[in-house]
């Protein structure tokens, strides 16, 4: 179940919302996670044995609270088990065949004729399973720090993890950023009138927006990049970034408005990254949460920049390679992560004076550094990715296909408007503009149309699963 769908939409949430309201809120928790668990098991109806790994990861994550903390004997040993098991999932589900196949094709190569086959391991990720497992670890560092105090209630530690509108998704939420709400929150119309809000206008960005640009990214692949124009090439991937973006942003602005109507203040993920004028900013803008968890848990523990700079350097490319990584089981992801790594690196060292001194060279900067680093993201076969980069610049070496050169004025008409109404909203002053008259009755009916057209798609059949499902 997907939140831009007509189940969840007029049966899940309604349903659930007046539950959770009549509940009294002592026992708003208890519904919240039989909720959760309702909205995972229907996403598990092919694979029960998800629902029943994430079951066992509350019960086994809350037991080890009690046994990492401060002072307590062995309590190294208790949390290196527990990293072994949390991360001993996402690595056998995730990572398993991506480390077979990858060995594979190096004894291939070093041994051609040694007749070894490795076992084809083709496993079905369970959903959510990378968000909830950066979640449920946090807690587990946190308290084994003692900067925050073990969850004795197995009821609030499993709605932590599987609280559903931020479980399959994101955004990462740490244990700290809740514990408090978790306890006591209070609920208040203006508080819910303005998660409805939020909620709808991440529906609009993730219907109305993402999945209508993206459509050209699928017309590309269907035709084949061998036989794409340049200026539809630079065309598909600027779509590309901007369907990713509304993707998931809406997705984000979704989780964060049911999360108000919940009474949870929950993080928020994006920050009009497009707007940004170096790589590092632009990552400081997007996936929030995903970033400080890696600053959090992998960069500060390293050492950060505290050990010089070739520490410095060291630890920004592991952090950066385990980013790569995170996003997906294959080696264009780990290359995606090494590139963003490499800019970061100059920036830092060489480059970032002359883009913080110029702004307007900063944006000139990210417009073209930034749609082509998502070429490496969003094509998993290394010799298309090639392809596609010959499309992009033709002077490059070793271009094949038959080209339509004409093909970007046909693509243009369709989708033309769609690409001038996506660049404007990658600012910030559609949401000035939305800010101002939320509150009003012109905002109220925009907010109506939003949500109808919405809907109208979703009957009609114009819905994408969200990209970061995946993960």
């Amino acid at each position: 179940m997907v939140f831009s769908s007509i189940h969840f939409l007029f049966i899940f949430l309604p349903l659930f919302l007046a539950v959770y309201y009549l509940f009294p809120p002592r026992l708003r928790n208890t519904c919240l996670l039989i909720g959760s668990v309702i909205f995972y098991a229907y996403g598990t109806l092919d694979q029960p044995l998800y629902l029943l790994l994430i079951l066992v990861s509350i019960l086994v994550n809350w037991l080890l609270g009690f046994l990492v903390t401060p002072r307590r004997k062995g309590r190294r040993f208790w949390f290196a088990l527990g990293m072994v098991y949390n991360f001993g999932w996402l690595i056998v589900f995730k990572y398993a065949g991506f480390l077979f196949s990858s060995l594979q094709t190096a004894i291939d190569a070093v041994w051609p004729l040694s007749g070894v086959t490795l076992p084809a391991v083709d496993l079905v990720l369970p959903i959510g399973i990378s968000f909830y497992t950066f979640q449920i670890v946090s807690y587990l560092a946190d308290a084994y720090r003692g900067t925050v105090p073990t969850e004795r209630s197995l009821i609030r530690l499993g709605t932590y993890l599987c609280m559903f509108p931020q479980l399959i998704a994101g955004p990462i939420v740490t244990y700290s950023s809740v514990a408090q709400q978790l306890k006591t929150r209070k609920l208040s119309l203006p508080v819910i009138d303005e998660g409805f809000k939020d909620f709808t206008l991440g529906l609009g960005f993730k219907v109305l927006l993402a999945n209508r640009i993206g459509s050209l990214w699928t017309d590309i692949n269907t035709i084949g990049y061998d036989s794409i124009s340049t200026p539809l090439a630079w065309m598909g991937i600027i779509a590309f970034s901007m369907q990713l973006y509304f993707d998931f942003y809406g997705y984000s602005l979704m989780a964060v408005g049911l999360g108000k109507m919940l009474g949870f203040d929950l993080p928020e993920n994006f920050r009009h990254p497009y707007m940004s004028t170096s790589v590092s900013e632009f990552w400081r803008r997007w996936h929030i949460t995903l970033g400080s968890w890696f600053r959090e848990y992998v960069y500060i523990p390293l050492g950060g920049n505290r050990r010089g700079a070739f520490r410095t350097v060291f630890n920004l490319l592991l952090t950066w390679g385990f980013t790569g990584l995170w996003h997906g089981a294959s080696w264009n992801f780990v290359l995606w992560g090494l590139v963003l790594f490499t800019f970061i690196a100059l920036e830092k060292y060489v480059i970032g004076k002359p883009l913080k001194r110029f702004p307007l060279l900063g944006h000139l900067y990210i417009i073209f550094i930034i749609p082509l680093t998502w070429v490496l993201f969003a094509i998993t076969d290394f010799s298309q990715i090639g392809v596609y980069f010959t499309r992009l610049f033709p002077f490059l070496p070793g271009a094949v296909g038959n080209i339509f050169p004409q093909d970007y004025l046909v693509h243009g008409k369709t989708y033309g408007i769609l690409l001038l109404v996506g660049l404007l909203f990658c600012t910030d002053l559609p949401l000035r503009i939305y800010h101002r008259l939320k509150h009003t009755v012109v905002g109220a009916i925009l907010l109506l149309a939003i949500f109808w057209g919405s809907v109208y798609c979703l009957y009609i059949g114009l819905n994408d699963p969200f990209l970061y499902f995946r993960f």
